[in-house]
């Protein structure tokens, strides 16, 4: 017997069959009570601005975000904002991250590299990078460069150290084993280090796209032109807080949207 892709057809257990219905019951459920939480929150935001009991000068309201949203599409210049965001960001992400994952290959592949550089990692991490703000701005500019190069240097360190712990972390008696099997480092590497942080490159996957959008706003709040940390910084200079509240709203849907692409990979990967 196939089922209508042509798959064959399982033959589950009552019991199993109940506990599948179970689990199905239990995910509409979750994701039932995070839409009407949401919604509520939106509603009493609204309320709450509608009879005077906060001030929408100073909180907004979901209506006068929406309005908002609507007044700067129509500008044309939005667009503009939305994508110059996304751009700074995900170029940022995917730089940090493939350098962050070569840099801990390299650390883990020598041990004494990785005795010499641990503690410049630490400090490195501790490292307030908006400090670094003016001098970035002086090597590469003002504009994208100078957001890109601020992304890549909040992700990249904890990219570096979440996957070289991951690395370090791996069983050591099946290292040995591949060793008395006279397989060399880079079949270690490929075949079992590698492989066995898939989870933890995933989770450092989920982390960077948080910290790349944290990355990009402090970059574009130093030195930009456009993008979505501009519109913050010109609207609270203004005085208009319901562009901010919009541009934070804009900046919650595409960093949900990065990360809604991103969490898939978490159960094929899962250990």
């Amino acid at each position: 017997m196939k089922n209508k892709k042509g798959h064959p057809k399982i033959n589950y257990s009552k019991a199993r069959k109940a506990y599948l219905r179970k689990l199905k019951k239990d995910k509409l459920l979750v994701l039932f009570c995070q839409i009407a939480l949401f919604l509520l929150f939106l509603g009493l935001w609204q309320l709450l601005a509608d009879f005077g009991v906060i001030d929408p000068f100073f909180f907004s309201s979901p209506s006068r975000i929406v309005s908002t949203i609507i007044d700067l599409g129509k500008g044309g210049n939005l667009w503009i904002h939305i994508w110059t965001s996304l751009y700074e960001t995900i170029i940022g992400f995917l730089i940090a991250t493939i350098l962050g994952v070569l840099i801990a290959i390299l650390l883990w592949w020598s041990e004494k590299l990785r005795r010499i550089m641990e503690p410049y990692l630490i400090i490195l991490n501790s490292l307030p990078k908006i400090a670094l703000g003016p001098m970035i701005i002086f090597w590469v500019g003002s504009g994208t460069g100078a957001t890109i190069v601020m992304c890549v240097l909040i992700c990249i360190v904890i990219t570096t150290i979440s996957m070289l712990n991951a690395f370090i972390s791996c069983d050591n008696d099946k290292i040995l084993l591949m060793k008395s099997m006279h397989a060399s480092k880079l079949q270690i590497l490929f075949k079992l280090i590698l492989p066995n942080a898939l989870g933890d490159f995933v989770s450092v996957l989920k982390i960077n796209v948080g910290m790349s959008w944290v990355g990009t706003i402090m970059g574009e709040y130093l030195s930009s032109k456009a993008g979505l940390g501009y519109l913050i910084n010109y609207g609270s200079q203004i005085l208009k807080l319901d562009i901010v509240m919009a541009s934070i709203t804009l900046l919650c849907i595409l960093a949900a949207g990065m990360y809604f692409l991103v969490s898939p990979l978490e159960k094929r990967f899962k250990k």
